[in-house]
């Protein structure tokens, strides 16, 4: 089986622009997070896609989908937990109640406020997933990255020949990962940004995928202004 998660745990409104968490504004002319779902609605090989939505917001979430005629089968809402990961866990137990658990299960995670994400790229993180366990959308670095330890002084200035900026999807099996995070002391717990360090830390591969430029996250009042011209006059495939 293989199931989309979409994370949208978050209830900040950091953008101040907004009375409203940043998945749920206004792009174009649906909230950001409807325009996410339907992208990964377009990959027929989910059996399910999870919602992983702040507890506060759930009701308003079922109310978009009523809006959005949005009420396939394959949709689930799953409570969102206090930080990233404590969300992907959250689906994954929702994903063992509604379906059971597989070895050969797969998730592909995904941020909500990444509304440009492709086919292609969806594609290649569940056959990557597959074959490989685990993997991270990634695009190069166009910038050299300064290292800072003081934010006053540059501490190291690495070879930007190997340096990547991460997106997501990032893609598990199921099994392996909850095995890896069970592995984890809870100091290790504590220090994660992301599902795919949790490999990282137990020294298991994680698989890079090619990502784009558009794939972008929208964090920044600036970038919300982008991703409005990309959504008024830029097609996505």
């Amino acid at each position: 089986m293989i199931y989309g998660a979409i994370l949208a745990g978050g209830s900040g409104t950091r953008m101040h622009v907004s009375t409203l968490p940043k998945q749920f504004m206004a792009l174009k002319d649906k909230p950001i997070i409807i325009h996410t779902l339907e992208k990964m609605l377009m990959c027929n090989r989910f059996d399910a896609v999870y919602l992983g939505i702040h507890p506060g917001w759930m009701s308003y979430m079922y109310d978009l989908l009523d809006k959005y005629n949005l009420d396939s089968e394959r949709i689930k809402l799953a409570p969102g937990g206090e930080n990233r990961n404590d969300t992907i866990f959250n689906v994954i137990e929702e994903i063992k109640k509604d379906f059971g658990q597989q070895d050969d299960d797969i998730i592909v995670t995904h941020d909500a406020v990444r509304p440009f994400v492709t086919l292609r790229i969806i594609e290649e993180n569940i056959d990557a997933a597959i074959t490989y366990g685990a993997c991270d959308t990634v695009i190069p670095a166009t910038d050299t990255i300064v290292i800072s330890h003081d934010g006053v002084d540059i501490s190291e200035i690495p070879n930007r020949q190997y340096m990547y900026q991460g997106q997501t999807p990032q893609s598990f099996n199921i099994k392996m990962l909850k095995d890896l995070y069970s592995k984890l002391k809870p100091s290790d717990k504590s220090i994660l940004t992301d599902a795919c360090k949790i490999c990282v830390m137990e020294n298991v591969p994680v698989k890079l995928i090619t990502g784009e430029v558009l794939n972008m996250k929208i964090t920044t009042v600036n970038d919300y202004e982008i991703a409005q011209v990309i959504a008024g006059g830029i097609a996505i495939d």
